[in-house]
């Protein structure tokens, strides 16, 4: 799975490429390409900060370098999520045209919606509205999903395209932002976009309370997100666009090693796994010791009162144990 998503980058200083954000910050406004099923950034690409927020070009060119980055074996079933910005007809083309006889991919994407789609939503009976699902399969009373698809005109649009509408009670900072529809009805719309008909081996798949929770899932970008700025992509350093691109580059590595160590050696650790960076660099990169050499040998002396030196010596000895990559 591919969650792509932007996020703003602000700085107080005329940087090369810095420029006034859709946020009325200043800065830069880079889109990305995170998998999901690691946690790994695939692809970034640096963008002014008044770069759109549904380009398409720019989504096709993070994609297509986010699935250059994917293993061949990996490919044959791909899943592309995006919010709102990915509802472009061009985008949305490209994704169709990367189907082949052995590679199949899938997308959900955010919806704007239409006074076509109002119309829809008036004429859907109450019996239409089902109890939305949690991640976890758990019933969320207080959301209601519906089909729309075939009840609002979705010219040049793929053919396969269904419309998936949720709704919920407006909490009061909302209250300015609703439409006549939404204040006469009570309820507040959002939409997704998707071509997921069935899942192959997956039950359930075709139900909107699947699709649903499946496009809901891709809000865990912000993690990823908030993962990389914490990882020196919130801190920019220079005034050249090129040692930018530099720093940007070397803090998604930083992140992707982040993620691959958690995969491999502290998945069984709870306080570990999902820690924060800031927390990460505190307990184990950090960490208190001492660098002793004696008879052609050097030893590593952990100091015993240090509450993470267990996990480190696990960390290390399940790293050492990997196989060599071929």
């Amino acid at each position: 799975m591919l969650d792509a998503d932007a996020t703003i980058i602000t700085t107080t200083s005329a940087k090369q490429g810095a420029a006034p954000t859709f946020k009325s910050s200043f800065g830069f406004h880079p889109l990305a390409a995170w998998c999901a099923n690691t946690g790994e950034c695939l692809a970034m690409l640096l963008r002014p900060g008044n770069a759109g927020a549904n380009t398409a070009a720019d989504h096709i060119r993070v994609l297509a370098r986010a699935l250059d980055q994917v293993p061949g074996p990996a490919r044959a079933k791909i899943l592309v999520r995006i919010d709102g910005a990915g509802a472009t007809h061009e985008l949305l083309e490209y994704l169709r045209k990367l189907n082949t006889s052995r590679r199949t991919v899938r997308f959900t994407v955010g919806w704007k919606i239409t006074d076509a789609d109002e119309a829809a939503i008036a004429r859907l009976p109450e019996h239409a509205w089902e109890s939305a699902l949690d991640q976890d399969g758990k019933v969320q009373d207080s959301y209601q999903v519906a089909e729309l698809t075939g009840l609002s005109t979705r010219e040049g649009w793929p053919e396969n395209m269904r419309l998936i509408v949720r709704r919920v009670r407006p909490s009061r900072r909302h209250a300015k932002k609703l439409t006549a529809l939404e204040r006469k009805t009570g309820w507040r719309y959002s939409f997704l976009a998707t071509d997921i008909g069935r899942m192959h081996r997956i039950r359930g798949s075709h139900q909107v309370q699947f699709l649903d929770a499946l496009h809901r899932d891709h809000a865990e970008v912000e993690d990823r997100v908030r993962t990389n700025k914490a990882m020196g992509l919130a801190l920019l350093p220079s005034s050249s666009w090129t040692v930018n691109q530099v720093w940007m580059l070397a803090a998604n590595l930083a992140c992707d090693l982040d993620a691959w160590l958690r995969l491999l050696t502290l998945h069984d650790q709870d306080d570990l796994a999902e820690a924060e960076p800031q927390s990460m660099r505190f307990r184990l990169y950090h960490l208190p010791a001492r660098l002793a050499r004696h008879a052609r040998r050097r030893f590593l002396r952990l100091e015993r009162t240090w509450p993470w030196a267990q996990a480190f010596t696990t960390c290390w000895r399940q790293l050492t144990e990997l196989p060599a990559p071929t």
